[in-house]
């Protein structure tokens, strides 16, 4: 592996590849269970992690197996022990999120949530992460759709890489 740019000395923990399970709920749609892999990459030289994620729908479904969401988008750290993300979904959802990084723990919070005219209204976004050695786990809360600010998705992926 090559070394990391510097910037990104306090994100290392995040760097690799994760795959897991995880539980969606929120008041306009039906409970769900989904498999996922996500991928965090430094690209040689570069200060930010480009993020990569899909997921799955799973369980006793007619659907189950059929792909549910993908995103993908950047981390970087800002210099000053903050955190940005930028994160585009097919859906037509943007996010920028500003945060934290303590120990292996990022926890970001929207600033701006841009959609296109055809996408559903998203108002806000939430993303905690903790790693604990080769486990991650994170939670997404949003206030969509005319709902308050909540908790939407729960994941604990394994390192795979």
């Amino acid at each position: 592996m090559e070394p990391v740019h510097p910037d990104l000395a306090s994100l290392t923990f995040l760097i690799g590849e994760w795959a897991g399970e995880g539980k969606g709920r929120y008041p306009t749609v039906e409970d769900f269970s989904y498999r996922e892999t996500a991928t965090f990459v430094a690209p040689p030289g570069k200060p930010f992690i480009v993020y990569r994620q899909h997921t799955w729908r799973i369980g006793d479904h007619s659907e189950s197996g059929t792909p549910l969401h993908s995103e993908a988008g950047y981390l970087r750290p800002d210099g000053s022990g903050s955190i940005e993300m930028v994160v585009a979904q097919p859906t037509g959802i943007t996010e920028v999120l500003h945060g934290t990084v303590t120990g292996s723990s990022i926890a970001l919070l929207s600033t701006t949530v841009a959609t296109t005219a055809t996408a559903l209204e998203v108002g806000s976004v939430e993303r905690n992460i903790t790693v604990n050695g080769d486990k991650l786990r994170y939670e997404l809360r949003m206030g969509a759709v005319g709902q308050p600010h909540q908790v939407h998705l729960e994941a604990i992926l394994d390192r795979v890489r």
